[in-house]
C-alpha cells in the first residue's frame, strides 16, 4: 500500500511512496500528530541526486524490521530539500552543532516541537563504516524518549542556544571587515583540505558553505 507520499508533487517524495515507513510530508498534520501523542519526529531530508540518500532508502526505508521501529517510536517526516531549501538550513545548523560537517541524506530527531535533540547524515542498518546501526539508533532513541525524556528535552534546549549563538555570530560578521576576507578564506580552505584524497575534511565530504562560515567566524574571534 502507498503511504502519504504518493500524492506528493515532488519526484523525490513519490519515490518512497511505496516504502513500509509510515511517512509524512513535512505540514501541519504530521506535526498535530506528534504533538497529540506526544512522540518525537524523525524528519529524513534528501533529495533525488543524492546517492547515498538513495543507499540509505535502499537499506533502511524499504527494511520492514526498520520500518516498524520508525513507526513504533516516530512520527516519521520526509522532505525534499530542493522544495524546502530553509529546513534544510536551519536542521543543518543542528547538525554542525555536533560537530559534524553536514551532508545528505540529512537525518534529525525532533521533540513533538519541533526541536533538534539529535542528528546525522547516512546511517548504515546495522552498526558499520565506524557508524552506528539506524537499528540501533532508532532503538535506543526511541527508548530514551520514553525513559529520559527530560535529558533529551534538555540537549534540545542546547541546540536552541546554540542557534542563538550562531545568530549572533552572523550579526557581528555583518560589521565591517579588519581583516582581508580572501586571505582568511584561502587559510580556512587550506586547514581543512585533504591532501591525500582531496576535498574538504574527511568523509562524508559534502560541499557545506554554512559550516566553512562557523570555522571562519571562529578565525576572526581568534583573531
Amino acid at each position: 500500500m502507498s503511504n502519504r507520499l504518493s500524492g506528493e508533487s515532488s519526484p523525490y517524495l513519490r519515490q518512497h511512496a511505496e516504502n513500509p515507513v509510515d511517512w509524512y510530508p513535512w505540514g501541519e498534520a504530521a506535526l498535530r500528530r506528534a504533538r497529540e501523542e506526544d512522540k518525537p519526529i524523525l524528519l529524513s531530508l534528501g533529495y533525488a541526486a543524492c546517492h547515498w540518500c538513495h543507499v540509505m532508502a535502499h537499506e533502511s526505508f524499504t527494511n520492514p524490521e526498520i520500518a516498524r521501529l520508525m513507526n513504533q517510536y516516530f512520527i516519521n517526516i520526509k522532505v525534499d530539500r530542493q522544495e524546502r531549501p530553509d529546513l534544510d538550513e536551519l536542521y543543518q545548523g543542528a547538525l554542525q552543532m555536533l560537530g559534524q560537517g553536514g551532508g545528505w541524506p540529512l537525518t534529525v530527531f525532533l521533540t513533538p516541537q519541533g526541536e533538534p535533540f539529535f542528528a546525522g547524515t547516512y546511517f548504515p542498518p546495522a552498526d558499520g563504516y565506524g557508524r552506528p546501526g539506524f537499528a540501533r539508533v532508532l532503538r535506543e532513541l526511541g527508548e530514551a524518549w520514553q525513559q529520559q525524556r527530560t535529558a533529551l528535552r534538555q540537549q534540545a534546549g542546547q541546540f536552541l542556544q546554540g542557534y542563538q549563538t550562531l545568530e549572533a555570530r552572523l550579526l557581528a560578521a555583518q560589521a565591517p571587515a579588519q581583516e582581508d576576507l580572501p586571505a582568511v578564506a584561502a587559510r580556512l580552505f587550506a586547514a581543512h583540505s585533504d591532501p591525500l584524497y582531496g576535498g574538504l575534511g574527511q568523509a562524508p565530504k559534502f560541499p557545506n558553505p554554512a559550516a566553512l562560515l562557523q570555522h571562519c567566524l571562529k578565525m576572526q574571534e581568534a583573531g
